[in-house]
């Protein structure tokens, strides 16, 4: 993982994250497994990830990956996250006090993995889950044009264990229950 073999120090996250997807999965907001289908920049494919935002601007972001001026319609949901070992590698100090290189966070993950080569953030993401971090809070690399410069970072928080309960208790926000209960309503007809 780094040049130093030292792993980054965990910490808590505890605060409402966002995502916003295809509606087809609506019914499943905290399945994780179209990141297992289908790999991800912080999982290969085989391994549940659950991505999400630290705002809504970049879940749109996120989920519009190539269409920023071209909207595809996405289901928006909330999360309240209350997460223990969490890996910061938003943090530049971090990052560099473990060794890892910041270019490996944004490597060109997909390219590598369909030329047949291991993308760097996997192998970081596979050491951070054999050192049982629950995830990782990383910098989003969605594009977004007209972006300030002196705006605040866009952040997502990846996570590769999680559940309803602590350790790592992951509750989605849905007051008056209108998300849907089943994919009946994409059965074809």
């Amino acid at each position: 993982m780094t040049a130093t073999g030292r792993m980054p120090p965990p910490v808590d996250f505890d605060g409402i994250v966002y995502r916003a997807h295809n509606p087809r999965w609506a019914y499943r907001p905290t399945s994780g497994e179209g990141a297992a289908r289908h790999g991800g920049r912080f999982n290969r494919k085989g391994r549940p990830a659950l991505y999400t935002s630290l705002d809504i601007t970049t879940a749109w972001l996120e989920a519009q990956q190539g269409f920023p001026f071209k909207a595809q319609p996405m289901t928006l949901v909330a999360y309240r996250v209350r997460c223990a070992r969490i890996s910061d590698l938003t943090d530049p100090a971090t990052v560099t006090a473990a060794g890892i290189d910041p270019a490996d966070l944004g490597c060109a993950w997909e390219d590598l993995a369909s030329g047949g080569a291991q993308p760097p953030s996997w192998q970081l993401a596979d050491e951070l889950i054999r050192a049982a971090f629950h995830g990782a809070l990383v910098p989003s690399f969605a594009p977004a044009p007209n972006r300030a410069p002196e705006a605040p970072p866009l952040r997502n928080l990846v996570l590769w264990q999680w559940a309803d309960q602590p350790p790592c208790a992951v509750l989605v926000i849905d007051d008056f229950g209108r998300l849907p209960k089943d994919g009946a309503g994409w059965m074809p007809a």
